[in-house]
């Protein structure tokens, strides 16, 4: 007898589930798969809840072990509303490391980007944004790979940034994170040796694209932010390092100047030139939809005449229709 090909594919995907060495939890089936390990849903039956259950993909990988092992310990230190809660720690029958999380209902950013056709809406969710990751910089902790495939929506409001998988430690968590520090040998960092390009293309900083993994600090993260930022005024992705380019879609896209200014500091290829750091970025942006000045843009006349008229648009209207109102009684007063 000959299986269909859909059948058989299930039949390997459930082969590869994982088997645990005790009966606390149920998979129920395959939620995302990624380079270093796999998510499923399952069902904690000690507490019966549903939870989310990430596995690392190889058992003889000592570079993916690490790195699963380092993402559940960098979310255990991350208390925060927008970070994903960890359960659970253990091993597989097979060996293999994992861990447990909260399970995040919702749709990803890049899927709900299309439905916020509200300018003000798209400003609120991105400060939302900032905050975890501001939480985790002053925890010593950079993303680096903050896209809107990974940040969920929630049916509640809920916004979380989610995937920690290539996040690094840069500093001890008394403070901003400091520039990266490699914490092992050189011939055992692995992928995370020099010259590695660890990120997503159009979210990456240069010198997060450009391997200098000993360069990197929060403001590799600012330049993600401001990718994120760029994506919510424009549905497109950053076109590298092009500022011209980044510009002129800006424009053509009709985004107000004073976005424009914040959105091409985030982006500054220098990090020198960038925002010092992601609150910095999030109170410009808080600027800006609160109708007062941001600090990346210096205003001229007419920016301000737009501004305030952005700002006071329904008491200019009102006024101008009680205006044109008068006008009108006047003159049939006087025929």
């Amino acid at each position: 007898m000959t299986l269909a090909d859909h059948v058989l594919t299930h039949l390997q995907a459930v082969a590869c589930w994982p088997e645990f060495t005790c009966d606390r939890y149920t998979v129920v089936e395959e939620i995302g798969r990624g380079g270093m390990g796999s998510v499923y849903l399952a069902r904690d039956e000690a507490l019966g809840r549903e939870v989310a259950i990430k596995a690392s993909n190889a058992v003889s990988s000592s570079d993916i072990e690490q790195r699963v092992r380092n993402e559940a310990r960098i979310l255990a230190s991350l208390e925060h509303p927008g970070i994903v809660p960890i359960h659970d720690v253990g091993r597989l029958a097979d060996g293999r490391l994992f861990y447990v999380m909260q399970r995040v209902r919702g749709e990803t950013l890049l899927a709900r980007l299309p439905a916020l056709s509200e300018l003000a809406d798209r400003l609120r969710i991105f400060e939302r944004i900032c905050e975890p990751v501001a939480f985790a910089h002053a925890h010593g902790v950079i993303h680096r790979d903050l896209k809107p495939e990974n940040v969920m929506l929630g049916a509640f409001g809920e916004v979380l940034v989610m995937d920690w998988g290539i996040a690094k430690i840069v500093g001890d968590g008394s403070g901003p994170a400091a520039p990266a520090v490699e914490d092992r040998p050189p011939a055992s960092r692995g992928l995370t040796d020099a010259g590695t390009v660890l990120g997503t293309r159009g979210f990456m900083a240069p010198e997060q694209a450009s391997g200098a993994v000993g360069d990197l600090d929060a403001r590799a993260d600012v330049y993600g932010l401001g990718a994120l930022l760029f994506t919510l005024l424009t549905g497109a992705v950053p076109p590298g390092q092009a500022d011209a380019a980044v510009a002129q879609i800006l424009r053509d896209r009709n985004v107000p100047r004073p976005l424009r200014a914040v959105c091409a500091r985030a982006l500054a290829p220098a990090p020198s030139d960038r925002y010092p750091d992601v609150r910095s970025l999030a109170e410009d942006v808080a600027r800006f939809r609160a109708g007062r000045p941001v600090a990346a843009h210096k205003e001229t006349i007419v920016d301000r005449a737009a501004r305030l008229a952005r700002t006071y648009r329904t008491p200019i209207l009102l006024i101008l229709a009680y205006m044109l109102m008068r006008a009108i009684v006047a003159f049939v007063a006087g025929r």
